[in-house]
């Protein structure tokens, strides 16, 4: 399963476009989360959503593999098609680690304390 997807679907002459990405989160501790951006073709995206963290690239991937299949299902189609929002999925991936940065803490056991 690739790392990133773009899935397509035409609709009353508007053409929706979903572009999916798994990719790692900052840490160094295997921790990969999957970006999706969703809205019109052309434009910008109208939604941006993440899932996880997910333990290694390979549960991630298949969770894309669910998201993608459940869309075919409803009318998509893979295209292979240059990501437009690249962009966006990054800040996301940006916003996400600074709330990891932020949330952690020493969360050890110190007895001796």
């Amino acid at each position: 399963m690739s790392r990133s997807l773009c899935l397509t679907r035409q609709c009353l002459g508007m053409v929706t476009r979903i572009e999916c990405v798994v990719l790692p989160l900052a840490g160094g501790n295997g921790l990969w989360t999957l970006i999706c951006a969703a809205g019109l073709s052309g434009e910008q995206p109208t939604a941006i959503k993440a899932q996880g963290p997910f333990c290694g690239p390979l549960v991630a991937e298949g969770v894309l593999a669910g998201i993608a299949d459940n869309l075919i299902v409803h009318g998509y189609c893979e295209c292979c098609d240059l990501p437009i929002w690249r962009l966006h999925i990054q800040a996301q991936l940006r916003q996400l680690n600074g709330e990891r940065r932020r949330n952690f803490g020493d969360y050890q056991f110190h007895p001796e304390t």
